[in-house]
């Protein structure tokens, strides 16, 4: 997992991943609460995610995110 810092009071959760033979058992979970606390030290006030639907019973039941609506350009539609 990465977390990205934006200099102010968010953190992005970025490639959450955990290896096979731990998966399901709540690692994934722990490394999140240990990038939030982390976050928090540092002076973040926000920790932000962006998923995919079928991983919402991790990040908002597992993990606690709040969903919340987010606006999205795709930069290779650009001119």
């Amino acid at each position: 997992m990465n977390v990205a810092w934006d200099g102010g009071e968010h953190a992005f959760v970025l490639d959450t991943m955990v290896a096979a033979a731990y998966r399901r058992g709540g690692a994934g979970a722990r490394l999140v609460a240990l990038a939030a606390e982390q976050a928090r030290t540092t002076g973040c006030r926000w920790l932000h995610v962006d998923f995919e639907p079928h991983l919402t019973k991790f990040y908002v039941d597992a993990c606690g995110f709040t969903p919340t609506p987010a606006g999205l350009i795709s930069l290779l539609a650009l001119p």
